[in-house]
């Protein structure tokens, strides 16, 4: 299966849904309370039907996939991830976009989440590679990020420029095949935890 192709994730707690603009009411909702985040790209309210119409837009050029996050215990849409940065020809995809709401945080839904793309990734897809990426002060995505076993690869100084003119430091972590099975072994035992 290749890296674009939209694919419905589910399992006991969350359902991937490939993204589609009905969606935009409920992540709009989802999105409240997020705008002091300056070290991450929320949509704000108005705005999350023209972030959709973006990665709708990536996802034909073949650079992305994205996702709607649905939390199975309630029904509501909690936020949006993605296959982004998609090298098909060398199996090499990142997963990023990432955003969930308040309720969604420091839950199993992260967890979940994660558990369900890299096995996609690589098991469905063949990847050689998964690289996940964040802001050098996003603190709590790092420390996320390392608790799902990614190892840190290292950090992109000055990788990016903020839309409020700073600039960002982009810390990369990634997780190969043969450190795969571990990772899955963790996950699964993080949501039995939950």
């Amino acid at each position: 299966m290749l890296l674009t192709e939209s694919a419905t994730l589910e399992n006991a707690y969350v359902r991937l849904e490939p993204l589609a603009l009905d969606h935009a009411e409920q992540l709009a909702e989802a999105a409240i309370g997020l705008e002091h985040a300056w070290y991450t790209s929320v949509p704000t309210g108005d705005g999350v039907g023209d972030d959709i119409e973006q990665r709708l837009a990536w996802h034909a050029a073949g650079s992305m996939n994205p996702w709607a996050v649905r939390r199975l215990d309630t029904g509501r849409l909690v936020g949006m991830t993605t296959y982004c940065n998609i090298d098909q020809p060398n199996r090499h995809v990142e997963i990023g976009h990432t955003w969930l709401g308040i309720e969604a945080q420091r839950t199993a839904v992260n967890t979940a989440a994660k558990l369900l793309l890299l096995t996609h990734a690589f098991e469905a897809c063949d990847a050689i590679a998964v690289e996940l990426r964040t802001h050098w002060h996003n603190r709590q995505s790092r420390d996320a990020i390392a608790r799902l076993g990614a190892k840190q690869d290292g950090v992109l100084r000055n990788h990016r420029i903020g839309p409020d003119g700073t600039l960002r430091d982009t810390v990369v972590f990634s997780i190969l095949p043969h450190e795969w099975p571990a990772v899955r072994l963790g996950l699964h035992e993080r949501l039995a935890r939950a």
